[in-house]
């Protein structure tokens, strides 16, 4: 399916979408309205139809959705139909944790290796090698990855990035409390985990 040029909201809401079919698949539930599709993805039903309708149309008006093609339109537009390499770097406390994180596989992505300072100190207990930083640039252009995990400190995080975008790294989650200066056409996403504790913190007063 040819690259469409879309909300980046609404690209995140697919994946959001893509998780409530899976669930209703593994309940054998065959067909789904807008209305109940939107109410399991926390958004209103007349954004969940804008949303789909930058791929065609679909459902059937008094029947709903067909889940399964659905999902499998989903899964080619977010490229689920393969296997995404994807990289790590920064084998420390959260590195490692994700590295144990068992989910990346089942959603479509594979962690093929991690990267660290030093990467003999750092042993990992998931079965994916780590490698030295002097291994970065190489390893990223030989396998093609085009997506990293990025755990290192903030003081790094800059440096780093700019190796690997170098490198050929189109996309990064990126797990390092800073903001990233990249060139247009590579798209990070951020999570820093002490600012979404703090903003949950505020509606428990």
């Amino acid at each position: 399916m040819p690259r469409i040029d879309i909300p980046r909201k609404s690209i995140y809401r697919l994946s959001i979408y893509q998780r409530c079919l899976q669930r209703l698949k593994e309940n054998r539930v065959d067909t789904v309205s807008s209305e109940a599709l939107a109410k399991a993805a926390g958004v209103k039903p007349t954004q969940l139809r804008k949303d789909l309708a930058y791929f065609g149309q679909f459902g059937t008006r008094g029947l709903g959705y067909n889940v399964e093609a659905l999902s499998t339109t989903i899964g080619e537009v977010l490229g689920h139909n393969r296997l995404q390499p994807v990289i790590l770097v920064g084998v420390g406390n959260l590195g490692s944790a994700l590295l144990r994180y068992g989910g990346f596989r089942k959603e479509g992505f594979e962690v093929v290796a991690a990267f660290d300072l030093a990467p003999k100190a750092r042993a990992s207990d998931s079965g994916i090698q780590i490698l030295g930083m002097e291994q970065l640039t190489p390893f990223i252009r030989m396998h093609h990855v085009k997506m990293a995990i990025l755990t290192v400190p903030a003081s790094a995080a800059q440096s780093v990035a700019n190796t690997i975008v170098e490198a050929g790294i189109q996309a990064v989650l990126n797990f390092s409390p800073t903001v990233l200066d990249v060139p247009d056409n590579v798209v990070v996403n951020s999570v820093d985990l002490a600012v979404e504790l703090e903003n949950l913190s505020y509606f428990i007063r």
